[in-house]
């Protein structure tokens, strides 16, 4: 019974306990709710509030801009105001000055018309007395103009001579004096010596044991040389030394370079000389290659044929009377182009005619003809111009000058040719020259003597006038200059001078 009383009031208080329970939490959330609806009241208070300071301050930027606006628009106004205003002035001045000029020019009209009629009135006064003069003197008016001429002319021919006398003086000296200031800077800049060794010919060697090895077994090895080669190769008694001969300078060159090496080397056998000699070949090429591209690049050529700047280069090995023939073209071409800008011609044809004038010398002694002849032939052969042609080909006179680069290019050749220094020359061929300037002179008939001075640069030939005339010296002169041409080798060119004297000798007694 207990049991179950105690059991019934477990269910009871368990049952009154889930009621509490349930009242409480109604409570519970009853309370909650009214918070929230105060909370979300609260914030569309907030909410309300900003809005209104965003919609302030919204509108207090709009007012502050269109105070902005407003201010900007009208300094504008006043701006196109102010514009206007000077348009409008500048509009009154351009109306009054137009005004002025149509003022102005309506004078002008009137002056112009008043000067028309003077002239008019002029003109006619003119021809009335230039009828009224023709009445009295009898002459029309080209009559008059003739006498009146004549008159001028006759009292002031001697003064108009005088006048015309020195004024050709004057511009003799002038053109005189401006030539030699062209010619004194030229040689001046470009003073210095040119002249390089002559090609060598001879090599020494150490020991006189190396002519017997050089020879070899019953002279094998000079024969091979020789063969390889193409040059004379002389061993004489002289201790120290052997000589190379030939007349080709590149053939001398690779044989002497050959040579060398076969001495440093020792072993001097036919296999191994035609093995050095092909070596020495190959050598000398490669340098008359860089010799021909730095002379046309130090002498301002450029352009030219690569197998024409080889030829060139070959005239490294040449020499005319001591004087290297490529740095003697070399320097050629610096003078001709100072003497060509100061002369206004040509300059890059004057500087190419100049360094290739000798060209031919670079294979004459290989084709027939003159240097002169070879070297066209040559410059045609690779398409040089046409222009550097004709001013190199008459260096010697061989062709006609028909440029001014002509003339230049030989005034050049003839200063550096034949300034002192330049070139050298043996005595014995010094002396025979000289001698030789003599012997052909003195076979002219009617010559009295004859004299080589100047360094042989020159020969006076002084003729008996009783029997020479003035026209007779002029041919001797010229047949002298030509049989030396013919006869002689010389550098530069040589003056020949006839000299023919009348004197006529009485005595008081």
């Amino acid at each position: 019974m207990s049991f179950k009383v105690i059991l019934v009031l477990l269910v009871l208080s368990g049952l009154i306990g889930i009621a509490v329970g349930y009242f409480l939490r109604w409570l519970v959330a009853l309370g909650k709710r009214g918070s929230m609806e105060l909370e979300i009241k609260q914030k569309m208070l907030e909410a309300q509030e900003e809005a209104k300071r965003i919609t302030q301050e919204a509108e207090n930027k709009v007012k502050e801009t269109l105070e902005s606006l407003k201010g900007e628009l009208k300094e504008k106004e006043d701006h196109v105001k102010r514009g206007e205003e000077r348009l409008i002035q500048k509009e009154e001045t351009f109306e009054k000055r137009r005004s002025d000029v149509e003022k102005e020019a309506e004078g002008l009209k009137t002056k112009a018309e008043e000067i028309r009629a003077l002239k008019e009135r002029t003109e006619a006064i003119n021809e009335e007395r230039k009828v009224e003069l023709e009445k009295v003197s009898n002459l029309n008016r080209e009559e008059a103009k003739d006498e009146l001429i004549k008159l001028v002319e006759k009292d002031s021919e001697e003064d108009i001579m005088i006048r015309l006398q020195k004024l050709e003086v004057e511009g003799r000296e002038r053109l005189d004096r401006k030539a030699k200031e062209i010619l004194t800077s030229s040689i001046h800049r470009l003073g210095n010596s040119v002249i390089d060794d002559v090609m060598a010919t001879s090599i020494q060697i150490p020991s006189e044991e190396l002519k017997g090895k050089i020879i070899g077994k019953e002279g094998r090895n000079i024969k091979a040389f020789e063969r390889a080669t193409g040059v004379d190769v002389i061993i004489d008694d002289t201790p120290g030394t052997i000589t190379l001969s030939s007349y080709d300078p590149i053939r001398r060159q690779i044989a002497r370079v050959a040579l060398e090496n076969l001495i440093i080397d020792g072993r001097i056998q036919p296999a191994k000389i035609e093995e050095v000699v092909e070596k020495a070949k190959n050598e000398i090429n490669k340098i008359v290659k860089e010799k021909g591209e730095q002379a046309a690049y130090e002498s301002g050529v450029h352009g030219l044929d690569p197998r024409l700047i080889q030829i060139l280069g070959r005239l490294h090995f040449r020499t005319s009377y001591g004087q290297n023939v490529l740095y003697h073209s070399v320097e050629m071409a610096h003078i001709a182009a100072i003497m060509a800008e100061e002369l206004g011609a040509n300059v890059q044809v004057a500087r190419a005619g100049a360094l290739l004038h000798d060209i031919g010398k670079a294979v004459d002694h290989e084709v027939q003809g003159t240097h002169v002849e070879i070297g066209r032939r040559i410059l045609q052969k690779f398409g040089v111009d046409e222009e550097v042609i004709k001013a190199m080909q008459a260096h010697h006179e061989e062709y006609p000058y028909e440029t001014p680069e002509a003339i230049i290019v030989q005034v050049t050749d003839a200063i550096s040719g034949g300034r002192p220094g330049a070139r050298r020359d043996t005595v014995e061929n010094y002396l025979k020259r000289l001698e030789d300037l003599e012997t052909i002179a003195n076979q002219h008939k009617g010559v009295e003597k004859s004299y080589a001075i100047q360094a042989g640069r020159e020969i006076r030939v002084f003729v008996n006038p009783t029997e020479v005339t003035d026209i007779e010296a002029k041919k001797m002169a010229r047949e002298i200059a030509l049989q030396i041409e013919n006869e002689l080798k010389y550098p530069g060119e040589i003056k020949v001078n006839v000299i023919r004297e009348n004197r006529v000798i009485e005595f008081a007694r």
